[in-house]
Order: structure tokens, then C-alpha cells, then sequence
């Protein structure tokens, strides 16, 4: 299934991981992990933050995800199915 992880790093949390020069291994390893095919960083509601595409196939490997980003950066995350045009144009067949 593709999925979109969409975090934000608190601004403190973020300013001492940034010291630390730990957000980039983070993020880093997150794509690694992941597989992700397409990322995004800019800044949202006054914080860092991202957005990554990739596919799983097996739920329960969300968490090997979501906890290194919630425990060393202290991340807001959210994942959610997405669809591309070619997804949505076969779901909406016949309709």
C-alpha cells in the first residue's frame, strides 16, 4: 500500500537535535528504513517538517518508522493511504 508520513519536529526539540547534527541521521535513516521514493521538507506552523512517499505492505513495521522520529525528535506524525491519478482512475471505474 502506498502510504504518506507526514512529521513535524517541535522547535526545541529540533534546535538540540539540530546542535547534535542528529536530524539529518534521522531523516536519513527514516528514508532507509522506509524505501521512500519522494521527500519533502519545509517548515509547517512554525516548526520542521516533512513529508515522505513509500509503500509497506506489512502494518506492524509503522512503528520501526514512527518511534526513532517520536523518540529522538520528539515528531507529531501522520500516516495515511494515498492514491496516484492511475489508483484513483481504477477505483472510480464503472462509476
Amino acid at each position: 500500500m502506498r502510504l504518506m508520513m507526514t512529521f513535524k519536529i517541535p522547535t526545541e526539540a529540533g534546535n538540540k537535535a539540530g546542535s547534535q547534527h542528529a536530524i539529518g541521521a534521522a531523516i536519513e535513516k527514516l528514508i532507509e528504513d522506509t524505501g521512500a521514493y519522494d521527500a519533502y521538507f519545509y517548515m509547517k506552523d512554525g516548526m520542521r517538517a516533512g513529508t515522505i512517499f513509500f509503500e509497506e505492505a506489512d502494518q506492524a513495521n509503522l512503528t520501526r518508522y514512527n518511534e526513532p522520529l517520536m523518540d529522538s525528535l520528539g515528531a507529531q506524525i501522520d500516516i495515511m493511504p494515498v492514491l496516484n491519478l492511475d489508483d484513483l482512475k481504477r477505483g472510480l471505474e464503472g462509476r
